[in-house]
């Protein structure tokens, strides 16, 4: 694993504006990882310039306008949820030359579609629990006659993050509100078979997976508010499980990326059972990076500061083929 230490580009400190805001319902996890990467980066001693998307940005030709003004070396992705992380950032941002960090636009849709990465996880023979798929047009008459799948069940919706919509369901009353909850946030909800087991997460940077780090909510799951408010789950370095295990989920994290085309760094989780293979829940291409976030946390634990976190991802985004037109 390569750490970039020259902070000057053709003798000029490089300037790297630091994405964030948007209008997803991520907003407000974005504008705190957007927050601590601006200050992360100053300290890496590189110049960093917040650049807050607001809704004017929806119009493409004035985003493009706006950014371009502002004559960035490169861009630090840190919008969580639709247009940020589902690909359509990163695809204007090939279209337009402007190198940015992360994977790719369609790794990043890929990841961002629970049923899409579901797709791919199975191809792959990369496990992970049984599954249906509804959409928002399908007669409501026929949602439980379609889920064949025994209770308890995890509801959410496909293409959010940080927990948004959500549920845990344990009485079959409770199913038809749960995937009303996900239509709320997407267009489709994912059900899958519950798993308990520990829930663990795979840092990968580069081509190396950093250490496993545990999860222990304090509340029922890893919800929102256990996500982001201090104190609220604990991290445990490292994870509470077998060296076999432990080097399973390692594999299975860098074999779904490169199934994935993940590029740069990005975050897997997964729930190992006590018997069986751990089962993978998804891909993160941007993951948090707020003070409760793992992917500092596991840098950490690797020996590797927040800011030299991040300038080393600047550097994989300058010398990348991302955001350079061929």
């Amino acid at each position: 694993m390569k750490i970039v230490r020259n902070e000057k580009r053709g003798g000029m400190t490089i300037k790297v504006g630091v994405l964030m805001g948007g209008w997803s319902p991520e907003k407000k996890v974005s504008l705190m990882s957007g927050k601590n990467v601006v200050e992360g980066l100053k300290l890496a001693g590189l110049k960093a310039v917040p650049f807050e998307l607001t809704g004017a940005d929806k119009n493409e030709k004035k985003f493009e306008k706006r950014l371009k003004k502002a004559k960035f070396d490169a861009v630090f992705i840190a919008l969580h949820g639709g247009f940020g992380e589902d690909g359509t950032l990163q695809a204007l941002l090939d279209q337009w030359g402007i190198p940015y960090t992360g994977s790719g636009a369609l790794a990043c849709g890929l990841a961002m579609h629970k049923g899409c990465s579901k797709l791919v996880f199975e191809a792959k023979g990369i496990p992970s629990a049984p599954w249906h798929a509804l959409h928002k047009t399908t007669d409501s008459k026929n949602w439980l006659k379609e889920i064949k799948l025994a209770l308890p069940l995890v509801v959410k919706p496909a293409d959010v993050g940080s927990a948004i919509g959500v549920t845990i369901v344990k009485k079959k009353t409770e199913l038809t509100k749960a995937i009303r909850l996900a239509f709320k946030h997407s267009d489709w909800a994912i059900i899958e078979k519950f798993i308990p087991g520990v829930e663990v997460t795979v840092t990968v940077l580069g081509e190396t997976a950093l250490p496993v780090i545990e999860i222990v909510p304090k509340n029922e799951f890893y919800d929102f508010d256990a996500k982001y408010t201090p104190g609220h789950s604990d991290h445990i370095i490292p994870a509470r499980i077998s060296s076999s295990q432990t080097k399973s989920v390692k594999d299975l994290a860098l074999k779904a990326g490169q199934a994935m085309g993940c590029e740069d760094y990005y975050r897997v989780d997964f729930i190992v059972p006590r018997k069986g293979q751990p089962q993978i829940l998804e891909i993160n291409t941007v993951p948090g990076m707020t003070l409760t976030s793992l992917v500092p946390d596991a840098a950490k634990a690797a020996g590797i500061s927040f800011p030299a976190l991040l300038k080393t991802l600047v550097g994989m985004a300058l010398r990348s083929k991302k955001g350079k037109k061929a």
